[in-house]
C-alpha cells in the first residue's frame, strides 16, 4: 500500500514539474511602434517562420482570406485620421486581413481586431477600407513573417509585409501638413519667438512659402537676444533658399563663429560645407 501511495504521489510531482516548463511559441508576438509625422502608428502580430515549407499557394492558399500572420488577428492602430487607397480611415485599431496572390494581394482594415483566424461570419460592413498592393518578387527568402513601416516621410509612409520572397507594401498618407498648418495659422495670432522659428523651419522643409519663412525666421532673430549657431544655421539655409545669398553667407559666418566658441564640430563642418557651396571659402 504504501508502494502505491508513493508511486502516486511521484507521478503528481511529475506532472506538476512538466506544468511548470515554459516553451517558446512557434509564431512569436511582436510589437512595432512607429511614428509617421504627428501620428502614432502601432502593429501587434505573431510571427509565424517558413520551416521549409512552401509557403504561398500552398500553406497560405492563393485568393483566400488570411489573418496575415498568426494566433491573434493582426491588429494596426492609428493614432489619427489616415487615408489609404483614396479612401480614410478613422483614428482606431483594425484587423488587417489579407487575401495573397501570385501577383497581388488584396488589403483589408476591419474593425472587428479581436479573436483569432478570419470571421466565421464575414460582414462587408465591418470593411474600413480596402486596397490591392502589386507583389515584389524578392532575390532572396524571408524566414518569418515580417510587418515594416518604411519610406517614412512627414506626410506618409508604406506598411510592408514580407516573407518567403515575397513583398507587398500598402501606403498611407497623414495628416501632419493639416495639423501643423493649421497649428501654425492658430499660433501666429500671438506667436514667440519659438513659435516663429518652428513655423519659418518647417515651411523651409516642407517646401511651403520660403519668402513667408524668410520673414518669420527674421522675426524669430529679432526677438532673440543672442541667436544660437543652431538657429543662425536655419536662418542661413532659409536665406539660401529664398536666393538671397549675401545673407546666407553673412550669416553662415556667424554660425560657423559661434559653433567654433561652443566647440560644436557638427555645426563647424555644415556650415563650412555651405560656405563652400556658396563660394565663400
Amino acid at each position: 500500500m504504501k508502494k502505491i501511495t508513493l508511486l502516486v504521489f511521484m507521478i503528481a510531482v511529475s506532472f506538476g514539474l512538466q506544468s511548470q516548463i515554459s516553451t517558446p511559441a512557434a509564431s512569436p508576438s511582436s510589437t512595432l511602434i512607429q511614428k509617421v509625422g504627428l501620428t502614432d502608428v502601432t502593429v501587434e502580430y505573431s510571427r509565424p517562420s517558413m520551416r521549409g515549407r512552401t509557403i504561398f499557394g500552398d500553406l497560405v492558399p492563393y485568393d483566400k482570406l488570411w489573418r496575415t500572420g498568426a494566433n491573434a488577428r493582426t491588429k494596426i492602430t492609428f493614432s489619427e485620421n489616415v487615408n489609404i487607397g483614396g479612401q480614410e480611415l478613422k483614428a482606431g485599431s483594425y484587423a488587417i486581413f489579407t487575401k495573397p496572390g501570385a501577383s497581388s494581394w488584396e488589403v483589408i482594415f476591419y474593425t472587428d481586431y479581436n479573436g483569432g483566424g478570419t470571421p466565421s461570419d464575414w460582414d462587408e460592413s465591418k470593411v474600413a477600407a480596402k486596397t490591392t498592393a502589386q507583389v515584389q518578387n524578392l532575390p532572396f527568402e524571408v524566414e518569418t513573417f515580417t510587418i515594416s513601416i518604411d519610406g517614412l516621410s512627414d506626410n506618409a509612409a508604406t506598411l510592408g509585409m514580407f516573407w518567403s520572397d515575397a513583398y507587398v507594401g500598402v501606403k498611407f498618407d497623414v495628416p501632419t501638413d493639416k495639423a501643423v498648418t493649421s497649428s501654425i495659422e492658430k499660433v501666429m495670432k500671438g506667436p514667440d519667438a519659438n513659435d516663429y522659428y518652428a513655423a519659418a523651419v518647417y515651411y523651409m522643409n516642407a517646401g511651403k512659402d520660403i519668402n513667408k519663412a524668410k520673414e518669420w525666421m527674421d522675426k524669430a532673430m529679432s526677438m532673440t537676444e543672442k541667436p544660437a549657431f543652431w538657429q543662425m544655421r536655419q536662418q542661413s539655409l532659409i536665406y539660401a533658399k529664398a536666393g538671397d545669398k549675401k545673407q546666407a553667407i553673412e550669416t553662415a559666418k556667424k554660425s560657423l563663429a559661434a559653433a567654433e566658441a561652443a566647440g560644436n564640430d557638427d555645426y563647424i563642418k555644415m556650415n563650412k560645407d555651405s560656405l563652400k557651396e556658396w563660394g565663400a571659402m
